[in-house]
């Protein structure tokens, strides 16, 4: 049975539940009904605390500064619960705990308190200040621009979520008042002939390991290399793949030998087809028995050994890469080609892989939209993050083109040339014209169309 106590000539209710312990407060103030708890099991105790609750009420009620309306907390309790109900199935498990950290780190203990209404566009930017001071302070790592606009679409999605529920009438703008656009960053990738002082490197590890028991291991790396750079998976998405997903075919476009992988990453379920290169190295993974090591029993002597365990090859069902990426083995690798980090200082990751694919398909001239398809991406991505920096994309006969008065004179003086190199009986071919004509043949002859695949194919070696 329950408790109650009035205080203060009845503006105070102080009352204890039959199934709980501890003292309940409720008072009417600026409209609205206010509960809390004490926290006391005792009587005496817990009436001081309620009565300087309820006073406390009263001032900030006097001040102006009392919040009468749903805060940002409750709208973010709201909308956790909803999002991950809603986005079951739909959206990787890491991205709904992603939400939840943010708020819980760094959005609900300063915004947490507030009135809806109270998030406006000068309260955000208040909190991106916040956010660099106080990492600045602790002599912490100033959070990204990647971060911070991470966070504030979290925070976005709770204020859409308050929207839905009548909580809140519009939405602020949260944009950023500065710096709008962001430096552009190439990402680590590999050059066509650091793709191959990798590959090489691997290659050499697979052919000497340091102990053969690692031999499998150290096979399994270099085709891993090979396959990644000539298929543009993410590494998430080679760990998902089983050989059901992957078959060799001939296209009918190219008459080529080529992988068609059928991809479930975090777009869900896609298709991806490979270059020619990819082709060896998953004959040598599907071709490749299952590892040993572990399985079998010590010798029971010298003189009466175990029996050899059988051969296994891989099933449609086993995953293409069993071990994932293997980091650390990777690592070894670079650090013994010196590839870890790029010309800026950024370090080279399994990601690496797929921005060389990337970016090597568009030197060899590949039609952007096609590679964004193939790559399961956006055309605006590539151009932003990889065709930005590929001097191949840019088209000189379309940089260099004159206008026609401009035409004419080149023209002019080429004649002009020609009949001086003609008045000095060196003929047509020959003189300083003959030998620019030359050189200017050759230079096309260098810049002929590379063949799809060329620049990532392994060479024998």
């Amino acid at each position: 049975m329950d408790d109650h106590h009035a205080l203060l000539g009845g503006k105070l209710q102080l009352y204890r539940r039959g199934n709980s312990r501890f003292w309940q407060c409720s008072a009417s103030v600026g409209g609205k009904q206010w509960r809390a708890t004490t926290k006391q099991e005792r009587l005496t105790t817990a009436q001081k605390i309620a009565e300087d609750w309820y006073l406390t009420l009263q001032g900030k009620q006097a001040a102006g500064t009392l919040v009468t309306e749903k805060t940002v907390a409750d709208a973010a309790e709201k909308f956790t619960r909803e999002y991950e109900v809603i986005t079951e199935g739909e959206r990787s498990p890491k991205w709904v705990q992603g939400h939840q950290i943010r708020l819980r780190l760094h959005l609900l203990p300063f915004f947490g308190k507030m009135g809806l209404s109270e998030v406006t566009p000068g309260a955000v930017q208040d909190y991106r200040v916040h956010r660099i001071e106080t990492a600045t302070k602790a002599g912490a790592k100033t959070p990204a621009r990647s971060t911070l606009h991470d966070e504030v679409v979290t925070l976005r999605l709770v204020l859409k979520a308050a929207i839905r529920h009548g909580w809140l009438t519009y939405l602020p703008d949260l944009s950023p008042p500065y710096k709008t656009q962001g430096k552009i960053v190439h990402r680590p990738w590999f050059s066509p002939e650091e793709y191959k002082q990798l590959y090489t490197a691997s290659r050499d590890w697979a052919r000497n390991p340091p102990q053969p028991q690692y031999r499998w291991n150290a096979e399994q790396m270099h085709d891993y290399i090979l396959f990644m750079g000539n298929t543009g998976l993410r590494p998430d998405e080679a760990g998902n793949l089983e050989h059901r997903d992957v078959s060799i075919v001939t296209d009918h476009a190219t008459g080529q030998t080529i992988l068609e992988i059928e991809v479930r990453g975090k777009r869900g379920v896609g298709f991806c087809k490979s270059t020619p290169g990819a082709v060896r190295p998953y004959e040598r993974l599907l071709n490749r028995p299952k590892p040993t090591r572990g399985k079998q029993k010590r010798n029971r002597s010298k003189k009466n050994p175990n029996e050899p365990l059988p051969v296994e090859l891989p099933e449609p069902t086993d995953k293409v890469f069993p071990q994932g990426g293997q980091l650390k083995l990777f690592n070894r690798i670079l650090a013994k080609a010196k590839l870890k980090a790029d010309r800026d200082g950024k370090p080279r990751t399994a990601y690496s892989l797929r921005h060389t694919y990337i970016c090597l398909r568009l030197m060899e001239g590949a039609d952007i939209y096609q590679i964004a398809k193939n790559c399961r991406t956006s055309v605006e991505m590539i151009e932003k993050h990889y065709a930005a920096h590929i001097k191949n994309t840019l088209d000189a006969a379309a940089i260099n083109v004159m206008r026609p008065k401009a035409a004419k004179a080149a023209k002019a003086a080429e004649r002009m040339a020609k009949a001086g190199s003609s008045s000095n009986g060196k003929g047509k071919g020959g003189g300083k014209t003959g030998r620019l004509a030359k050189a200017a043949g050759t230079a096309l002859d260098m810049d002929a169309d590379l063949a799809p695949g060329a620049l990532t194919a392994e060479t024998n070696g």
